[in-house]
């Protein structure tokens, strides 16, 4: 005759608990019946645990449950319950977990998110900045299945970057979080992307312009250090310098120039700006004014056996470092954070547009923004190239000019 197990009761759980940690002499087990028993440690811990055999093998086995009281005994009941039907179906319960948990983890924010990343076309400086914000959201959400993951759960995480005045952070995080839901969502890992309804919510922070110089005595002063203090440097670096106010480019975009892709013959720079490269795909020309020609003709007798126009001195196979050229700007008598490399962009684009009166619709395709015509189409590369080129050569001949005041 099977022995007649007693069901047990919260009350029965707790004093046998309060029993327990007064003895502490060895583990107990209190049976519920069915295989269900709440295991009492001599440290005091309730586990529970469920017994049975297991289908193929025949074997005994047990099964871990959860923690008592966080686990209740009404849910370790519905558990008892949920695993003898699956051993009814000769379905073991441990195999069955397993597997759960591991397309759990293969659905885990973190290993989505690393599948995503592998499709992005970023420079590495990107992906360096880029690092931080994936390494706390894997901190906060990285093992939650994707699609349990709440709106809720990204909006605390990036609050937390809020509070302390990062709004910028923060918004990059809900942005990335974003892209991972997007890619899920086209997988079918999940329906909703829960990062969205965040993006009305999180705190603008005020934008900080980069730091221009368009005071015309200003620029003719520092014109006139960058050539009276070349040659005190690495070589690579004080043609950079000399050629960026000139073309205005993105410093990373004038620091990965190719000589393959100077054309002296027609006098042009084609290359693909990195920023735009996944979205148009489309080169950007630069024309070459004469002032220009000369810096890059001269810079070719030094480093043209190189790939790269402005090749490090140290590493013949990179260029010279992202932080170059604002070093140099700032030995040049300016405060710090007045004068950057990216800011001779701004530059260009107020003085073009307010001394030289040029179109400010040349002056933005110049700067490699997309720029629309009247039927909202965007212009392609080689639109109105020659009114460029003019455009161009006239912005080289006032900085020669804004030089030659300071000079005299």
């Amino acid at each position: 005759m099977p022995k007649l197990v007693i069901s047990l009761t919260d009350s029965k759980i707790k004093s046998a608990i309060s029993m327990q940690k007064k003895s502490f002499e060895k583990n107990i087990k209190l049976s519920d019946g069915g295989g269900l028993y709440l295991l009492l440690d001599r440290k005091g811990g309730a586990y529970w645990r469920f017994d049975y055999i297991r289908p193929i093998s025949k074997k005994r086995a047990t099964i871990a449950i959860g923690i008592y009281p966080s686990c209740t005994l009404a849910r370790a009941r519905a558990k008892r319950s949920e695993f003898r039907e699956l051993l009814a179906q000769n379905i073991d319960p441990a195999i069955q977990k397993q597997d759960k948990q591991s397309q759990c983890r293969n659905n885990s924010f973190r290993s989505v998110a690393d599948e995503y990343r592998k499709t992005e076309e970023l420079e590495s400086s990107t992906q360096r900045r880029n690092q931080f914000i994936w390494d706390k959201l894997y901190v906060a959400i990285g093992e939650f299945p994707i699609d349990s993951i709440t709106a809720t759960q990204i909006l605390e995480v990036c609050r937390l970057y809020e509070r302390q005045g990062k709004t910028d952070s923060a918004k990059r995080m809900r942005s990335k979080a974003s892209q991972v839901f997007r890619y899920a969502i086209a997988l079918g890992l999940c329906q909703f992307n829960v990062a969205d309804q965040i993006s009305g919510i999180l705190k603008v922070g005020k934008t900080k312009h980069r730091a221009a110089i368009t005071d015309e005595q200003k620029l003719g002063q520092l014109l006139k250090n960058i050539n009276t203090h070349a040659g005190r440097g690495d070589i690579a670096i004080d043609y950079a310098v000399k050629i960026l106010p000139h073309v205005f480019v993105r410093p990373g975009e004038l620091r990965a120039a190719k000589w393959a892709d100077i054309d002296f013959k027609n006098r042009t720079w084609s290359y693909t700006p990195p920023k735009t490269k996944n979205q148009t795909a489309l080169q950007h020309i630069v024309p070459l004014s004469d002032q220009v020609l000369k810096l890059f003709q001269e810079l070719y007798c030094i480093t043209g056996y190189t790939e790269y126009c402005f090749v490090s001195m140290r590493d013949k196979t990179k260029t010279i470092s992202e932080s170059t050229i604002n070093k140099r700007l700032k030995q040049y008598g300016f405060e710090n954070g007045e004068t950057t490399g990216h800011g001779f962009r701004a530059t260009a684009r107020t003085l073009l547009d307010e001394v030289l009166k040029f179109p400010i619709e040349r002056i933005e395709q110049q700067l490699a923004h997309q720029v629309r015509d009247m039927h909202g189409r965007a212009y392609n590369r080689t639109k109105y190239l020659e009114e460029r080129s003019v455009m161009m050569q006239a912005w080289s001949d006032y900085l020669d000019q804004l030089t030659h005041k300071n000079v005299e």
